[in-house]
C-alpha cells in the first residue's frame, strides 16, 4: 500500500487537526475550573450575605422602633410647649391686665395728691 501525495497531506491536516484540539481543550479545561471557582465564591458570598442582610434587617427595625418613640416625645415636647405658651398669655391676660389697671389708678391717686399739695401749698404762700 502505497501513500500518496494526497494521503500524506491529509494524515498531516489530521494530526494538526487533533493536536489542535488538545491545544484547544487545555484552556478550556482551565475556563472550567475557574467557572468552577466563581460558583464556589458567589455561593460562600450568598451563604455569608444572608446572615448580614438578617442583622441589617433587625437593625432598621430596632431603628425604625426607636425612631417612633423619639417621634412621640417630640409631640409630647411640643404639646407641652404650646400648653405653656397658653398658659403665659392666660396669666398675662388674667394677672397683665388687672395689674395695668391698678398701676393706672395708683398714677392718678398720686397725680391727685400732688395736685392737690401743689394747689394747697400754693394758697398758703399767697
Amino acid at each position: 500500500m502505497s501513500m500518496t501525495g494526497g494521503d500524506i497531506a491529509g494524515l498531516i491536516a489530521a494530526g494538526v487537526f487533533a493536536l489542535l484540539v488538545v491545544l484547544l481543550a487545555v484552556p478550556i479545561l482551565k475556563l472550567g475550573r475557574v467557572f468552577d471557582e466563581v460558583r464556589t465564591s458567589i455561593r460562600s458570598l450568598s451563604d455569608g450575605a444572608t446572615p448580614l442582610m438578617d442583622e441589617v434587617t433587625a437593625t432598621v427595625s430596632t431603628t425604625n422602633q426607636q425612631l417612633k418613640k423619639v417621634d412621640g416625645i417630640t409631640s409630647n415636647v411640643s404639646d407641652a410647649s404650646a400648653n405653656i405658651s397658653a398658659l403665659s398669655s392666660l396669666v398675662a391676660a388674667t394677672v397683665g391686665s388687672p395689674l395695668i389697671k391698678v398701676a393706672a389708678f395708683s398714677y392718678g391717686v398720686r397725680s391727685a395728691f400732688a395736685a392737690r399739695r401743689k394747689s394747697s401749698s400754693g394758697r398758703r404762700s399767697r
